[in-house]
């Protein structure tokens, strides 16, 4: 019984009991794009200010600049902490988040608010908003989970494909009432669907970083039994951990995750799964007390950095999930390719 229940440590520990990988190796990484991240932060807040630095002009310009980067942060590790551990659920490095249909859900609500209310939905803002929409995308996972994970229908596979097929229809769906609006309410629908650093509300802000400080804690204190999940549902069930049920619950938290980067900034299909890619590339292993952190700090270095250069180098501050959504679009053909020819 005692070899039994510490197996699963011992497996988990990955990376933090390996020989040869000093504690130096592991944190170069994290203490890199943790830097570079500060300094991208600093930049953004105090460069191009007009007013002098320190007179009480500057720190209004610095305080209103606090909401952009907020929701920059809260955004980024919403989307790596998500990705990370979607890869660890599914136990495949090339799925992302969206194929379970959230990204087509949080288009198809939008499109039916703008179809129903018309130009009026753009005054249809505010924290109600913001909760029901995180709300109705938390229901769905949760009521698709529970469903599919319940009695004999106990299959990941299934899950993923009946995630497609939803995302298509809701796909559907949503191009049907596109297809009815008129030429303004169209114009208020593409701005609302166009994902954007500067759509962040204020307001949400308290309830997102409790959100994902929450998530956050949780996970890391279960750091070392989703250690034991990523090696596969038969080694998992092996060494004592139940499998379902944990597979259940960090889909539910990719849901709540998902749900709040979306409702914050719009639907950013591939930044997950650039920050994952340059994650697994850097990490000297596969433990979550690793591969966490360092995916929350490469997202955040990438997503502070494009922020600060396209705004101030190129002058297309609108331009930043765009280019990104583009370069993590590449990223991903460029993997599913090179898998393809293994």
């Amino acid at each position: 019984m005692t070899s039994t229940l510490a197996a699963p440590d011992v497996a988990a520990t990955g990376v933090e009991g390996a020989p040869g990988h000093s504690r130096w190796h592991r944190l170069w990484p994290i203490l890199a794009a943790l830097t570079l991240a500060v300094v991208f932060a600093i930049a953004i807040l105090s460069y191009d200010n007009p007013a002098p630095l320190g007179s009480a002009g500057y720190w209004i310009i610095v305080q209103s600049r606090l909401t952009a980067l907020a929701t920059i942060v809260f955004v980024a590790a919403s989307q790596a902490l998500a990705t990370v551990l979607f890869h660890t659920a599914t136990n495949n490095r090339i799925l992302t988040p969206s194929i379970l249909g959230f990204d087509a859900l949080y288009v198809l609500t939008q499109t039916a608010l703008v179809f129903v209310f018309g130009t009026a939905a753009s005054s249809l803002e505010g924290i109600p908003k913001i909760l029901a929409q995180s709300a109705l995308m938390v229901l769905f996972a949760t009521a698709l989970y529970g469903w599919l994970f319940s009695g004999k229908r106990q299959n990941l596979h299934l899950l993923l494909l009946v995630g497609v097929v939803l995302g298509i229809g809701f796909g559907s769906v949503s191009t049907l009432m596109q297809r009815l609006l008129t030429p303004s309410e169209f114009d208020v629908l593409s701005a609302r669907l166009f994902g954007s650093i500067g759509k962040g509300n204020p307001e949400y802000l308290p309830f997102a970083a409790g959100i994902v400080g929450a998530i956050l804690l949780f996970v890391w204190l279960r750091r070392r039994t989703y250690d034991v999940v990523a090696l596969g549902r038969d080694v998992a069930i092996g060494l004592g951990v139940n499998y379902q049920r944990e597979v259940r619950t960090i889909l539910i938290l990719v849901a709540v995750l998902v749900s709040v980067a979306v409702t914050m900034v719009g639907p950013m299909t591939f930044f997950g799964f650039l920050v994952a890619t340059l994650t697994y590339q850097f990490a000297r292993g596969d433990s979550h007390a690793e591969t966490i952190p360092l995916a929350i700090t490469i997202g955040l270095a990438t997503l502070l950095g494009a922020t600060f250069v396209l705004k101030h180098v190129f002058a297309a501050a609108g331009l930043v999930t765009v280019i990104i959504e583009f370069a993590g679009g590449v990223l991903f053909l460029v993997v599913l390719l090179r898998k393809g020819m293994r």
